[in-house]
């Protein structure tokens, strides 16, 4: 099928034409070492480079690493005891696309999940012939260790409209499990949308998906027409659902949904988008187009940013081929009301994620 981002508004194909130079290019994966040996709760930023639409997430005493690779062709895992460790850590692959076939194009912004026991691994896979025939597809193991495996095939996640879909992620709230994702709406023109659906199982949705936020503000619009990655956060009595907007350049930054935590997550007016971005390019700390954000605690329980950001401005090319989005974190705080404080992108150097920064 056409991909429906070809447009001037919205063009998504071109460079990876030339991918045999993009996987040498991309080959690099540099660490950062851990701030201050011994804290284990400062760590320097970048924390991982070449790793864009990073995911974090805690279980039984380890962090779990896994993110976009440069050459959009594998599943990668790091572990740690602590968020700063990640950095040196170990990474493995512990999936490869096929050589031919579905799910052999672009491989997308993997998320790991543990649910009910088992490790789900939910992204986004082109195919060998349409590297931009984007779907959401599952992998799931039954090993305690994500590492290890093996990582089998769930499936695809079938959703009502068979269109370019992308960034499929889940949460649990009250006693229900979600799944939110991006896709393209031909009725609404080019771009992609935020959707929301309960699901019937860790790899399938059930009843009528709830479309939650198309691109109207200028901000994003900026190049690309686009609502996608989000990232679900429940504090203080609220549901808040980032998004990431615009294109992957300097454009590209974070929105936020919010919704009160009782309220009927299915019934659209029960969110609220704010009107302006809510992290977004930082010159002054050479921080440009963050975005792609995932959420995770620091070791004392503090909530803690993780995204991807760029520490320069002028791409050569299409941004979506510039391997330099690079793993970073900071503290998140919160306003006096509750809501999350995102502040900006900070600088390159140590960041202190514990409770009292």
């Amino acid at each position: 099928m056409p991909n429906p981002h070809r447009s001037a508004a919205f063009t998504r194909r071109g460079a990876l034409r030339a991918g045999a130079a993009l996987a040498t290019a991309g080959a690099f994966a540099g660490v950062t070492p851990a701030f201050a040996a011994g804290n284990t709760r400062q760590v320097v930023n970048p924390l991982i480079r070449q790793r864009a639409d990073p995911f974090i997430t805690r279980h039984r005493g380890q962090y779990y690493f896994t993110a976009s690779v440069p050459e959009y062709d594998r599943v990668i895992i790091r572990a740690s005891p602590t968020i700063g460790g990640l950095a040196g850590a170990q990474e493995v692959t512990v999936w490869r696309r096929p050589s031919s076939g579905v799910m052999g194009g672009h491989i997308w912004a993997p998320e790991l999940h543990r649910i009910d026991g088992r490790w789900y691994i939910y992204f986004a896979a082109g195919n060998s012939d349409d590297v931009f025939h984007i779907r959401p597809y599952v992998l799931t193991t039954a090993s305690e260790d994500p590492r290890v495996g093996p990582w089998t095939v769930a499936g695809r996640i079938s959703l009502p409209l068979n269109t370019f879909s992308l960034d499929a992620t889940t949460f649990a709230h009250r006693g229900k499990r979600y799944l939110s994702w991006a896709q393209h709406d031909p009725a609404l023109g080019p771009g992609t949308s935020l959707y929301l659906a309960e699901m019937s199982s860790p790899v399938a949705i059930t009843g009528t998906p709830t479309k939650l936020s198309t691109p109207t503000y200028d901000w994003e619009t900026r190049g690309h027409r686009v609502n996608e990655g989000a990232a679900a956060l429940i504090r203080n009595g609220r549901v808040f659902l980032t998004f990431s907007a615009s294109a992957t350049d300097a454009n590209y930054c974070m929105g936020l949904l919010t919704a009160n935590e009782s309220a009927n997550l299915l019934d659209p007016a029960s969110w609220h988008k704010s009107p302006q971005p809510v992290f977004a390019t930082h010159r002054a700390n050479s921080q440009f187009g963050p975005g792609h954000n995932s959420f995770t605690t620091a070791e004392d329980g503090a909530d803690v940013l993780v995204y991807h950001a760029r520490q320069y401005e002028q791409i050569t090319g299409d941004p979506l081929y510039d391997p330099n989005r690079h793993t970073r974190v900071q503290r998140l705080h919160f306003h006096a009301d509750g809501s999350p404080d995102f502040g900006v992108p900070v600088a390159d150097g140590p960041v202190d994620l514990s409770r009292h920064a």
